[in-house]
């Protein structure tokens, strides 16, 4: 199942896609999937983020080929870090490059949207009642600036730096999906979720144990070997296969 979260006649609505068609939720999109018996053809809404989150949380090197080509060792437990959620644009939103930045960079990633409010998640909890589902993400970053702080918070939190969507799907297998970045049309990432460090039930588990997770909540789970920069003109594509293709351009504020 695939829900997409969209402006249709100046509403808001979370829908269910059928074919081309969206079936707007009856309720809350985390307490509810069913859906009204009339449909809006897609292609008539604006696609917006897929969430609205009260916090995004980033995993840093969970992919052994990306860890070698920045020259990190492999890490002992998850390294986690925040973007905030002003920085979320949806799909075809523009990223937009700041101004005080020389290079930004895209990272395609899985990310998970959280279902409840969960917190100290133990090895006997069902993970899979957490997570309302999946979807693709952009982990934009300003490299210049985070190797100048020796952190990630100011490089990874621009506004526009946290693409998502189009879509939260529902039935995918988180641990065996193919994750592919283009920019402008040529293939640059390419690997399998199965080569994460970390498994998401280990991420969710260890970071319920540092702060309460709330519904909406998104878990970046890290980006494969291939990373690399944008310009402005640049038009940068996530596929993520049982989900769709998250797309953004690149442009620079005069």
């Amino acid at each position: 199942m695939k829900i997409y979260h969209y402006l249709w006649e100046n509403k808001e609505y979370y829908g269910i896609l059928k074919e081309d068609l969206l079936y707007p939720l009856k309720g809350s999109v985390f307490e509810s999937l069913e859906a009204e018996n009339f449909g809006v053809p897609i292609g008539r809404v604006k696609i917006l983020p897929p969430v609205v989150p009260t916090k995004i949380i980033g995993v840093g090197v969970n992919y052994r080929d990306h860890a070698q080509e920045m020259g990190r060792t492999l890490p002992e437990e998850p390294l986690i870090f925040l973007k905030p959620p002003s920085a979320i644009i949806g799909h075809n939103e523009a990223i937009i490059f700041p101004r005080m930045a020389h290079r930004i960079d895209y990272e395609g990633e899985l990310a998970v949207i959280i279902k409840k409010e969960v917190h100290e998640l133990d090895e006997t909890s069902d993970i899979r009642e957490v997570i309302l589902g999946y979807t693709c993400f952009n982990d934009v970053t300003a490299r210049d600036l985070q190797l100048k702080d020796g952190q990630f918070t100011r490089a990874k939190s621009f506004d526009t730096f946290a693409p998502c969507g189009p879509c939260i799907a529902t039935d995918v297998d988180p641990a065996h999906l193919m994750i592919k970045t283009f920019l402008n049309g040529k293939l640059k990432q390419s690997a399998s979720t199965s080569q994460m460090i970390f498994s998401i039930p280990q991420l969710i588990r260890f970071i319920s144990k540092i702060m309460t997770l709330y519904p909406g909540d998104i878990i970046t789970t890290g980006t494969p070997a291939g990373v690399g920069p944008m310009n402005p003109g640049d038009r940068v594509d996530v596929q993520i296969e049982g989900i769709g293709t998250l797309s953004n351009v690149v442009l620079r504020v005069r």
